[in-house]
């Protein structure tokens, strides 16, 4: 190892201070970049924060300045997870929350009010991962309970909380929510999405591999739901852009089946869970800004939408003090994403009346 190699060397004492120092400019480096030095006082609540995205999500929101109280809620290991994340120096105030242990006579999970009491953005990552051979609709029984039981919890404690929903199948978790929120009186089409965010970042990877470019100056607008054939990446608004038929398909193929090619490579282990923390962490920072009033934050979300007829829908969004301010057109379709299109709505359609059944039937 670097440290063992260090001390056979006359100057190791040397080469060890400046390996830590390196570490420690590249930490400070790494905060920065997550930081917005002006944001307002705000908590995030983690529902599924001792999970394979929830634990990674968890370490980047709290590495995140935009934050003052991170609670993370699980039904197990959160307690760990909030005491390990809380020796990181930033400035996000931690606290690890689980269910109430069971009580005659029953009473409220103290745990999830703890959680979700006074928090302005909630992040839902709980359910079970795909294994090989799964597609996300195969999650639907055991996800939908687990999504429903929350948004119970967040319809009580934090009604006008904006909520990101990550727990698949998207295109049926966030109806339910919906449903959920509406038996309640307090749903609010503003506050509630599903994050789309890890398709705009496959779509943006592919491409910036495929044409040379640097990911971070490409911006796939990636509309539909969140589920193989659903997931619609727009590359024919991409400027600049020149790749051969058999080239577009393949990128289109990759984008709409990414996650099938993450879970075939971690072969049972798992589902994509670091990327789909880094997508979950951006979206839920952009939403953050916005609240705190920071101007022109746009991104692809699946909300309540009238721009097709599926209710629920990917597009660009306009996010700002309430949430979702505006959602977006997203202009004029190829004849090639045009037939996608037509091929991706009915299944949408669908998967959404799945959800709204299971809460309502």
């Amino acid at each position: 190892s670097l440290w063992m190699e260090s001390d056979k060397t006359s100057n190791g004492t040397m080469i060890a201070h400046r390996f830590a120092s390196n570490f420690q400019h590249v930490a400070k480096a790494t905060a920065r970049s997550f930081s917005n030095s002006t944001a307002a006082s705000a908590k995030v609540a983690i529902l599924g924060a001792a999970g394979g995205i929830g634990q990674p999500l968890s370490m980047l929101c709290k590495l995140s300045n935009q934050i003052d109280e991170l609670s993370c809620y699980d039904i197990v290991g959160t307690p760990g997870v909030a005491a390990d994340l809380s020796h990181i120096p930033s400035k996000a105030k931690m606290s690890g929350a689980l269910p109430h242990a069971g009580s005659w006579p029953p009473r409220s999970n103290d745990g999830l009010a703890e959680a979700l009491t006074g928090a302005d953005v909630v992040v839902i990552p709980a359910g079970v991962p795909r294994k090989p051979g799964m597609t996300r609709d195969d999650l639907f029984n055991t996800n939908a309970s687990i999504v429903k039981t929350l948004m119970e919890g967040v319809a009580e404690h934090c009604p006008g909380a904006v909520i990101a929903i990550i727990s698949n199948p998207v295109n049926s978790t966030v109806p339910i929510a919906a449903e959920v929120l509406k038996k309640a009186g307090v749903y609010d089409k503003t506050k509630l999405c599903g994050v789309t965010t890890l398709d705009v970042c496959r779509a943006n990877t592919f491409v910036a591999t495929s044409q040379g470019w640097d990911p971070k100056d490409v911006d796939v607008t990636v509309i539909g739901g969140h589920a193989g054939i659903t997931i619609l990446p727009l590359f024919s608004q991409v400027p600049g852009m020149k790749v051969s038929d058999e080239e577009l398909d393949a990128l289109t193929v990759r984008t709409q089946f990414g996650g099938d090619e993450v879970v075939k490579a971690k072969a049972g282990a798992g589902s994509a869970t670091l990327s789909m923390a880094y997508a979950g962490f951006l979206f839920t920072e952009n939403v953050l800004k916005a609240l705190n009033g920071e101007e022109g934050i746009v991104q692809c979300a699946y909300v309540e939408s009238d721009l097709t007829d599926a209710k629920y829908f990917a597009s660009p969004c306009k996010f700002g003090k309430n949430g979702v301010e505006e959602v977006k057109g997203f202009g004029e379709l190829s004849a090639y994403e045009k037939q996608w299109f037509d091929k991706m709505l009915p299944d949408l359609k669908k998967q959404i009346q799945k959800g709204e059944d299971f809460v309502n039937n």
